[in-house]
Parts: C-alpha cells; structure tokens; sequence
C-alpha cells in the first residue's frame, strides 16, 4: 500500500529514463513521449546544455531567498521582456502560484475584484487558481470559491459584450484552452477582448502556462492574435522540467508590486533561473521558433492525411496539437502506450499531442503511424 495520497490516477509505468523524445520504463520498455511531462520538456529529456547550466549552478550556489539579490533573476527578466511590450517579470514556482499572482495584482492595481473568465478554461488547482477555472470538476467537493468570478462560452462575442461592466478588473484566459479540449481563440474573439480592455479600465491577462515558451511556433502564442496582454503567466516550458513559474507586466503594474505586497520562499531560485536562462537562449532563436512552425505543418499535415476530416477533427497551433475523435479517449491512450506512445487527453473525446519542440520529423511520423494503427 502506497504512503502517498491517492490524488493522481497514475499509469501503471516508471519512465526511468530519457533522452530527447524517447524514454523507458522500469522494465526496459521505450516509449514515444509526446507528453513532455504536459508540456513541460520543451528541450526533451536530458538536454546537454541543461544539464551543463544545473551543474555548473550547483557547484557556486542552489538557495538564497529574495532577502538578498539574484543576478539570474535580473538577466533572465530582461531576456523574457525582449523585443516586446512588457517591462518587469516576477518569478515563482508553478503555473498555478504565476496565475495567483495575476489575479492579486490584478486585484490590487484596478480596486476591483471581478475578473472573467471562460467555460473549460484550466487555471490551477490554488484557491484561486481553482476560482478562475470554468470547470466544476475542478472545483467540486471544495466549498466557498474566491468570489467574482464569471465564466463566459470561450469565442462567444455577445456573451462577452453582455457580461462586461465597470465591475469587471480583468479577463483572464487561455490563447488555446489545453486541459479544455485544445481549443483555439478566434481572431474574431481576441479582438473584441482587446477592444473591450483598450478602451476600459480592464486588464487583460493571458496565462501562458501550456503555450508560453515556443510551444506554438512564437515566444508567446498571443503573439499570433490581435491581443495586448497587462499581464502573462508562464511556467511548464519555461524551465525545461526544472520548476519555475512567473508573470511578466506591462510597466503601469510596477508600483503595486511593491516590497510585501507578494513574494514566495524559492522562486526565481538560483537554479531555476539558470535553467530557464539556457531554455529561453535556445528556444527565442528565430530559426528555432521557424523550426518549430515548420514540423507543426508536417505534423497537422500527417495527421489530417491519416485521420479524414468526416469522422476527425485536428486542432490546435504549434506542437499543442489536438485529435478529436467520436469516442472517449481513455481507452486509446491506454492502448496506445502498449503500442509505444505516451499521449495526453484534453477532455473526453480529445487526444493530446505534446513532443518536445525538439522532436524529429522521423519520430511524428512514427507517432502518427502508431496512432493511425491504434484508433483506426
């Protein structure tokens, strides 16, 4: 019997290890990780450059605290504000602890409370995480939520249009909802929120906790819509499987950011951002990004080849790709490991596709060839 609480629904497999976008098992078994730890693997397991940044950072300092100044934390700030409109970045430890983050400056800055959000949105399992996700499952069994939230159908523009008054301090959402289905804003719909928060006192908050880091083909996937972001979450990719989360603001956020008005024991740590450093070095480099657009291509191309468009649906941007299918998917992802696949679900009837930006063009190809012979 397991000392641990029973919170995950775990496969029956130990990875043990990895390398780029294979991996084995504790029986010797190799696999096709086209989950990268949901999305956290953006450089595949074991990078060398990773691993050389964690040593070398080892063996001078792991911990120190925000009592005392951390020059990673200063060089990977202004690597992460680069060439685009924000200003200051605060760092922490998760996605969920970023999200928290948002919503208290987000809070603090405007005096209001009301923050909308949308239906099968996933923001973290926090109190407040938890609050601003459109989904009951999440949130059942728990009691009272963090009030003033409103969760509104995602693309749905007269919905927006009805709900926003001067209450509202913030709309918060995901670019493509991964845990609700690989579901991908409109153009139509970025606009009418960016419009909305242009001409109002709202903020706009964009979590990019699963698309951040060149999961999509750019930095940022709202960098692929009409959308201005205040504020964005990020963490998973940002460390390459070493845990690190933060925000990134616009420079209007800097004074109610003030000392103790947040603050967290490890982020930012001097590992963390070590790592982080090396993964945004790699990752922000144009031919790296073009790469990534390109074997998306390949790969939406290769699944809509072998799954006809009557019976399939392929969603999503980057490598955050979605096989939506008329059946529930549970089975096949476990039918799929047999046949040498870790894969994801995305909701009921969505399989999630998640490899390392670094996967190759022989290894999609061998995915959806397992894919093909396990679903059809």
């Amino acid at each position: 019997m397991s000392a641990l609480f029973n919170t995950y629904a775990r496969r029956p497999i130990e990875l043990v290890e990895g390398q780029g976008t294979i991996v084995k098992d504790q029986n010797g078994k190799e696999y096709l990780d086209f989950t990268s730890g949901i999305a956290v693997l953006s450089l595949g397991h074991a990078h060398p450059e990773l691993i050389k940044a964690l040593h070398d950072q080892s063996k001078k300092v792991w911990h120190t605290s925000y009592l005392f100044q951390i020059s990673g934390q200063e060089k990977l700030a202004e690597s992460l504000i680069k060439d685009n409109h924000f200003s200051y970045a605060f760092f922490c430890n998760s996605g969920a602890e970023a999200n928290e983050a948002a919503i208290k400056l987000a809070r603090k800055h405007t005096g209001k409370h009301h923050i909308i959000t949308f239906q099968q949105s996933f923001h973290g399992r926090t109190f407040g995480g938890m609050s601003a996700t459109g989904q009951d499952k999440i949130q059942k069994g728990f009691g009272p939520l963090v009030e003033k939230f409103t969760y509104l159908p995602f693309n749905d523009v007269d919905a927006l249009k009805a709900a926003v008054d001067n209450s509202v301090a913030a709309i918060m959402l995901e670019v493509i909802q991964g845990e609700g289905g690989v579901n991908v804003i409109t153009d139509e719909f970025a606009k009418a929120i960016q419009d909305i928060c242009s001409n109002s006192d709202i903020l706009l908050i964009i979590d990019e906790v699963q698309t951040g880091i060149g999961r999509t083909g750019t930095r940022f996937a709202y960098e692929q819509t009409p959308l201005k972001p205040n504020i964005v979450t990020m963490a998973k990719g940002l460390g390459g499987g070493f845990p690190i989360g933060g925000i990134l603001g616009t420079a209007e956020l800097h004074d109610t950011f003030g000392p103790g008005s947040h603050g967290t024991t490890f982020g930012g740590n001097p590992l963390g951002v070590a790592v982080s450093q090396k993964v945004i070095e790699i990752i922000f480099q144009d031919e790296f990004l073009q790469e990534v657009q390109k074997k998306s291509a390949y790969f939406v191309e290769k699944l809509e080849a072998a799954f006809p468009e009557e019976q399939y649906k392929v969603k999503g941007k980057g490598l955050l790709l979605g096989l939506e299918i008329d059946n529930e998917v549970a089975p096949f992802i476990g039918k799929l490991e047999e046949a040498g696949l870790l894969v994801c679900g995305a909701g009921p009837k969505v399989i999630r596709l998640l490899p390392p930006l670094t996967v190759s063009y022989e290894e999609i190809d061998k995915a959806v060839e397992i894919l093909k012979n396990t679903i059809k």
